[in-house]
């Protein structure tokens, strides 16, 4: 009996104690996303501007939310960060800045895709693309806000310069599908 306490009381304490993610998480995080942005973007592409398919819409709707799902885990680990250096702020900003093109692209071409979701036979379509962008966005802001936070003072500017070119793609975006 006196074990089982000593094992429940150890198995308490571990639970309790925050674990500490590295920067190298944080950048297979980051590495991931940009993947996944990659997906998204080939899909939305990939959509026809007419005669698409409801199977097709679905994937799109499916790579984001699976890309909401990663840069909500990211955001997680980068608020779970410890000693971010010069050279790992660097190096995550290196990755951002990577795949930031590849999200303005996907957001663009959602716009200019709209007439073709409009226009499937079931409707609905545009509304989850609504959904989807509003959850991507916030947690887009979310990770945004995480990452310009543990940031080195000096790489704030080009985190913050990337922040507003994503965030004016999302109002973009966004505003497109506000009636949807």
């Amino acid at each position: 009996m006196k074990f089982f306490a000593i094992l429940v009381s150890v198995a308490a304490i571990a639970v309790a104690i925050p674990l500490k993610r590295t920067v190298a998480q944080v950048e297979t995080d980051l590495r991931n996303i940009g993947t996944q942005v990659t997906n998204l973007d080939n899909s939305i592409n990939a959509f026809p501007n007419s005669g698409g398919s409801l199977t097709a819409a679905l994937a799109i709707h499916t790579d984001a939310q699976n890309l909401v799902s990663s840069v909500n885990t990211a955001n997680i680990d980068v608020q779970d960060m410890t000693d971010v250096s010069e050279s790992d702020g660097r190096t995550i900003l290196g990755i951002v800045n990577g795949f930031e093109p590849t999200i303005i692209d996907a957001l663009n071409a959602i716009v200019a895709k709209k007439p073709a979701f409009d226009a499937l036979p079931l409707g609905g379509v545009s509304a989850l693309v609504k959904q989807d962008l509003a959850q991507l966005a916030t947690a887009t802001e979310a990770l945004e806000n995480s990452l310009i936070n543990e940031a080195p003072a000096d790489l704030k500017p080009q985190a913050q310069d990337i922040q507003s070119a994503v965030n004016a793609a999302f109002a973009n975006a966004q505003a497109a599908y506000a009636s949807a």
